[in-house]
């Protein structure tokens, strides 16, 4: 759903001509909206594991069990790649301006600078997660600021590197467009700002004054 929905806005906005900032608030409403609306929808079954940067820094933070981090990112990937087949089918050649919804560099942003900021934006959204699931019981509010986060980061930084976050949400539409420039940015930077996500909340959740 997020892979298909997320990107099919990206394709949307472009054939209905969508000026650029009302294509942006568009893209990142699909976006924050459809992550929301899983947390709803499977947060109480499956804590709503969508993306694998967030399943790494849970795992790591201690939250997840570290047997299910390959078959979460396994059914990610699966996901992730039905829905570039689905993006594919549905849009054909209409969808070849915006390569399915590919995240791309701005012009001007090196891959150096994109792999920074995918690890910034990364590292904030999996903190909201972590956040959101361990200091919130209320599945809505869960949901609001998962997907509220998602929402703002993409308006700031989906100008710049396309606002990935999320290494499946790159691969799905990359992989069937056939479009792969400076796409291992948004597999690198992802993981690396949810590792550092996960570490760093692990380490401020370690009981104090216990000698551990």
């Amino acid at each position: 759903m997020l892979v298909f929905l997320g990107p099919g806005s990206v394709v949307a906005a472009s054939l209905l001509g969508m000026a650029p900032t009302d294509s942006l608030v568009f893209v990142a409403a699909v976006f924050g909206g459809t992550v929301a609306g899983m947390i709803r929808l499977l947060g109480w079954t499956s804590g709503a594991n969508i993306n694998p940067a967030v399943t790494l820094g849970s795992t790591l933070a201690g939250i997840s069990k570290s047997d299910l981090l390959l078959p979460y990112v396994l059914f990610q990937v699966a996901g992730a790649l039905l829905a570039g087949l689905s993006l594919a089918l549905v849009f054909g050649s209409q969808g070849s301006a915006t390569s399915l919804g590919s995240t791309k560099l701005a012009a001007g942003v090196s891959p150096t600078e994109g792999v920074a900021l995918e690890i910034v934006g990364t590292f904030i959204l999996v903190v909201s997660a972590l956040s959101a699931g361990s200091f919130l019981k209320s599945s809505l509010r869960q949901a609001l600021l998962v997907g509220g986060t998602l929402f703002v980061l993409i308006l700031f930084i989906g100008p710049l590197t396309g606002a990935s976050l999320n290494p499946a949400r790159s691969l799905g539409p990359s992989l069937f467009s056939g479009y792969f420039d400076n796409q291992a940015i948004y597999y690198i930077g992802p993981a690396l700002g949810g590792a550092c996500a996960g570490l760093i909340f692990r380490r401020l959740k370690r009981p104090h004054g216990n000698g551990s």
